[in-house]
């Protein structure tokens, strides 16, 4: 019942150490899961459940295992601004491959500010040290991929490889979830328009392109000078934070 799911350890950081593996997992919505599916992440001892959906999105999934699952469910109320993509959908003409990966990468542009508090407490998650963390939105690709793209980034590794990680959302993409309401934070009228778009628009909403990453991490360093400025800016993540983190995150 779960989508795009993964373990972020493996990865080899800028010193040469290695991010620790059961300790930091990515994933899709997790309202789905089956009694299944439920028990494997109940093996994979999780402590915190950081849920970035808006307010809209699970409301609309109707789920609420998750709160009552006693594994540190986290997630809190805000709304996505689909303004841009509600515009390019009311005009077909408007939807090539050029506009909506312009759309997509200015989006990404205005996450790190907008998830800022969730984000915030990811890492506090992170840095608690009592268990394994997940973190998920509805696809697990945008929202997610620049959270888990801020902390491997400050484990010290390659932004380089932080990238090849974030494009690995390409691969869990299936005609299934392109069809989904909701998919991407985008709305039920405009998910239901997919089917009729050219397969290089639908590639560019319904996955991922390194362009987006790029935009984000651009107007990270444009407004804070650094990835390190704006964890210790907006999240409260310091040098101090950011030795323990490694501590307990990398082998």
């Amino acid at each position: 019942g779960g989508h795009n799911f993964r373990d972020t350890g493996g990865y080899r950081t800028a010193s040469g150490r290695t991010t620790r593996r059961g300790v930091f997992y990515r994933s899709a919505s997790l309202a789905n899961l089956t009694p299944r599916g439920m028990s494997q992440l109940q093996a994979l001892r999780v402590a915190a459940i950081i849920d970035l959906r808006s307010t809209q999105e699970r409301r609309a999934d109707m789920s609420n295992w998750l709160a009552a699952s006693g594994q540190g469910y986290w997630t809190r109320d805000y709304s996505l601004d689909q303004t841009g993509f509600a515009a390019m959908f009311g005009d077909p003409a408007k939807l090539t491959a050029d506009t909506v990966r312009s759309a997509m990468a200015q989006g990404y542009r205005s996450m790190p500010k907008m998830l800022a508090p969730s984000y915030r407490e990811l890492f506090a998650r992170l840095l608690a040290g009592k268990g394994a963390v997940v973190v998920n939105c509805t696809a697990g690709k945008d929202r997610t991929g620049i959270g888990t793209a801020l902390a491997l980034t400050a484990l010290g590794v390659p932004y380089e490889t932080v990238r090849e990680d974030f494009l690995l959302s390409n691969q869990a993409i299936s005609s299934q979830f392109s069809r989904t309401p909701g998919a991407g934070g985008i709305d039920e009228r405009s998910a239901a328009a997919f089917a009729a778009l050219p397969p290089d628009v639908v590639r560019l909403l319904a996955g991922v392109d390194g362009t987006y990453l790029d935009a984000a991490f651009e107007q990270i360093r444009s407004e804070y000078g650094s990835v390190e400025g704006y964890l210790a800016k907006e999240l409260g993540v310091g040098p101090r934070e950011l030795a323990r983190l490694r501590r307990r995150m990398l082998i």
